[in-house]
């Protein structure tokens, strides 16, 4: 049994919460937030045992094993180390942080400490990715990755009033590429690793952020697509081409209904089991990890989110995005 400390009183805490009771191995032990009010309220709400406003108190209880962060991306970091220097396991959502730097002060201390540190990307371990690097094969030499993840934000019609929420403060470190963009680069990284180059553009809001965009990335052979945006939908789905065939993924953020079509008009529709919510995966993956005591997680591993980071980092130095992180 691994008992969870959450931080967080957000709509993807409860996500993952709901998503991860469905784990015969997870408890919900402990709340922290800045108040006692919405800590008392959300633990009452899903039935955690203890509530802190004070991160290091929760990181060092002995009823907690492991902490899953889904504060705002620009306190990733600090808070992560807080709870690993105290021996405790962690579980940061996505984006890791704000930058390389953050990322690799993180990997410092949980190597340090010896506690287990993963980014919680679900797509890679769902079920459907795992489909998708087992028949990868079927469609020959590939010759081009697209990621596409376009999806109105629910909080742009806010911000179109004038009310600027988390979602596009730099100060958070969010945007679109942070946000949105890297779940088609997270999964580009897990399938092909590192590119040469990449190049990339973006159209930027005025509240210092980008509202969408797109990276191209260049591999020997292939190259990578990554569109993004809080600000449009698209509904067109992602694809990896390759010489025998193209694979179409309808949801690259909940890979699922994937399917081959051959160069000869053939389909085959790829056939797997996902018989749980999206973040069960995530998880269940870090649940088995800390339980094996293993350091890794195969796809969602340390060395793709620092690619992925690297990447991002990359774009964003090419499209003039800093946020205040990357300043201390």
């Amino acid at each position: 049994m691994v008992r969870f400390g959450i931080i967080g009183t957000n709509t993807i805490t409860e996500k993952f919460i709901e998503a991860a009771k469905q784990h015969a191995h997870f408890t919900l032990q402990a709340v922290y937030s800045r108040t006692e009010e919405k800590a008392a309220n959300f633990a009452s709400k899903h039935g955690a045992l203890e509530t802190y406003t004070d991160l290091e108190k929760m990181a060092s209880s002995s009823n907690v094993d492991a902490v899953y962060i889904a504060s705002p991306n620009a306190f990733h970091a600090e808070q992560a180390k807080t709870i690993m220097r105290k021996g405790t396991h962690v579980l940061c959502e996505k984006p890791m942080a704000s930058n390389q730097q953050e990322i690799a002060s993180m990997i410092e201390v949980a190597k340090e400490e010896g506690v287990l540190l993963m980014e919680a990307v679900k797509s890679t371990l769902m079920p459907g990715f795992l489909s998708i690097q087992e028949h990868l094969h079927k469609i020959g030499e590939v010759r081009r990755f697209v990621g596409n993840f376009s999806k109105y934000s629910s909080r742009y019609d806010a911000y179109k009033r004038g009310e600027v929420l988390n979602a596009f403060k730099p100060e958070l470190s969010n945007g679109s590429l942070m946000d949105l963009g890297i779940y088609g680069i997270y999964p580009m990284v897990a399938l092909f690793g590192a590119p040469n180059h990449v190049q990339a553009n973006a159209v930027f809001l005025d509240s210092g952020v980008d509202g969408q965009g797109s990276v191209v990335a260049a591999y020997d052979g292939m190259e990578g697509v990554v569109v993004h945006s809080k600000i449009v939908d698209s509904y067109a789905p992602s694809e990896i081409q390759g010489e025998k065939g193209t694979m179409l993924i309808p949801n690259i953020s909940e890979p699922k209904d994937i399917k081959i079509i051959y160069r000869d008009g053939s389909v085959e529709e790829l056939s797997f089991e996902d018989e749980f919510s999206p973040m069960y995966y995530e998880a269940a993956e870090f649940i088995s990890l800390v339980e094996k005591t293993k350091d890794r997680s195969d796809n969602n591993s340390l060395e793709h989110t620092l690619i992925t980071a690297k990447i991002m980092e990359e774009a964003r130095r090419q499209i003039g995005l800093v946020y205040p992180n990357d300043r201390s």
